[in-house]
């Protein structure tokens, strides 16, 4: 221990990375009645913990390695690392990424000067090839994880917290992947703080730590998640493995839509935007407080990444109500009558929002529709399944179906052969409740709703597009109705898009 706290004391990282803030997450706390800061990893020059333990490697080598070059395999975090410390001491950098690693990592890369080859789907088998070019080249591999300097590296962000938070702590909770930045941590923090708890927080899909400390030694996973591709990795290091299982107090395993609910929590603290890893400490964090109900805590969870694409943002915001345990989705079955949809809406919805409807016309005898629906607690989806079945409705709980929400939810539609006179019509909806039953009431009488698709999106006014079946002679009726409804709507009946996959 001696060997590692004084590895850690006399770091050279920051000759390149920076000691960044604590910040307290002041309105989640108060919500919480905890104490929760974030320690800003995001804010290194990488956006990234990882240049710590790479530029304290790559600064501790001899001239003669640092004269061959340097080469490692990385998702993204540790490669931008080792590019921006070569580029800092004028070497040589060959990063082996998969294939897989967000564009906005893979060109970070290349902005600091390290050259790229693409090569498997994680990042296992990216440093397989590894072994086999660095053989071929000679240049110095340098471990993202499994390293006594880097782990040293790493180790600093420990001790810049005990600094910063010389008061009270009950807990830290650290991201893991192959184990680089816990092990690091974790041996300083209980060697200084023993009665600190340190937790780490993996993926359900890559909880290769967690799988190794329960079975005593390291395992192999046969595959890994990519949402969070900065801790997608299939085996742990024998080193971290080793200074986990003596310092690190347990494991939590967190899902992609709690996930999503960290990097929204973040984003309203701190009004940054991390990446999937990024926010494994603050989902943790938020699921042991949902799990303990633990309150008067001092909590501490490590931001560790910022390198997201922009691009994953619309998944991101799509999953992060059911992540935050808001959201429930169902499959309802009702029946095809006038008036059915506004009982179902007025009678069972109630005060609840509807965060999503989905339904085309397919049997003029019953109705399946997707919906989504505003909850407080994953207690209320029971009720909710409960309060349909009792009032005759069949239906399924779909909050937890992973086909549902990623593919089903968009497909719901499609022509249909039983449709008649259809008209087209997309609205501005104010998002409040019984918007919807105030439509129902504008547009009643013999129209019969045959599409409809709404999805919450997080503004004043919902997008909804309503198809109606409306006789000619009742047109005029018709949009008298919409004119006194007062909602702004488009008709979209000579669309080609409408044309082509709907009518």
């Amino acid at each position: 221990m001696r060997k590692i706290l004084r590895q850690i004391l006399t770091s050279r990282v920051y000759e390149a990375a920076i000691e960044t803030s604590l910040d307290d997450a002041i309105a989640l706390s108060a919500k919480l009645n905890n104490t929760i800061r974030l320690k800003r990893e995001d804010q290194q020059p990488v956006f990234s913990f990882k240049l710590r333990g790479a530029y304290n490697k790559i600064a501790n080598l001899s001239k003669e390695e640092l004269a061959r070059g340097v080469i490692t395999a990385s998702a993204g975090n540790h490669a931008q690392g080792v590019a921006f410390a070569a580029n800092k001491l004028k070497i040589d950098a060959l990063i082996v990424m998969p294939v897989t690693t967000p564009a906005i990592k893979v060109e970070a890369v290349k902005r600091f000067g390290g050259r790229v080859i693409l090569h498997g789907n994680n990042y296992s088998e990216a440093a397989d090839h590894v072994k086999i070019v660095a053989k071929e080249t000679g240049m110095t591999f340098i471990h993202p994880f499994d390293d006594e300097l880097v782990i040293a590296g790493q180790g600093t962000v420990a001790d810049e917290i005990l600094r910063q938070n010389p008061g009270r702590l009950d807990a830290v909770f650290i991201p893991v992947g192959g184990g680089g930045l816990i092990s690091g941590m974790a041996a300083y923090i209980k060697t200084l703080r023993p009665e600190v708890k340190v937790i780490g927080v993996e993926p359900v899909d890559s909880d290769a730590m967690a799988r190794s400390l329960e079975a005593g030694k390291p395992v192999t996973l046969e595959s890994v998640g990519i949402f969070a591709d900065g801790v997608a990795v299939k085996e742990v290091g024998k080193r971290t493995f080793e200074l986990c299982d003596e310092f690190v107090d347990e494991i939590l395993r967190i899902n992609t839509d709690e996930l999503c609910s960290g990097i929204k929590a973040i984003y309203q603290a701190t009004r940054s935007i991390v990446e999937p890893a990024g926010a494994l400490g603050m989902t943790g964090l938020l699921k042991y407080i949902r799990e303990t109900g633990c309150t008067g805590k001092t909590f501490i969870a490590i931001n560790s990444g910022a390198n997201m694409n922009f691009e994953r943002l619309r998944y991101v915001a799509e999953r992060t109500m059911i992540g935050e345990q808001q959201e429930a989705l169902f499959a309802v079955t009702i029946p095809e009558q006038p008036g059915s949809l506004k009982r179902f809406c007025h009678e069972l919805i109630g005060e609840r929002n509807i965060t999503e409807f989905n339904y085309r016309l397919s049997d003029r005898g019953k109705a399946h529709i997707f919906v989504g629906i505003s909850i407080s607690s994953s207690d209320e989806r029971i009720t909710f399944s409960r309060d349909l079945s009792e009032a005759g409705y069949a239906n399924s709980d779909l909050t937890d179906n992973e086909l549902a929400k990623t593919h089903i939810r968009y497909m719901v539609g499609g022509r249909s052969n039983l449709v008649k006179n259809e008209k087209l019509f997309r609205f501005w909806f104010p998002e409040t409740p019984g918007a919807l039953v105030r439509f129902l009431d504008a547009t009643r009488g013999h129209r019969n709703i045959s599409l409809f698709h709404y999805r919450l999106q997080g503004g004043d006014f919902g997008r909804v597009l309503i198809g109606l079946e409306c006789e000619q002679e009742d047109n005029r009726d018709l949009y008298a109705r919409l004119a006194e409804l007062g909602y702004t709507y488009f008709e979209e009946t000579d669309n080609p898009a409408y044309e082509l996959f709907l009518k």
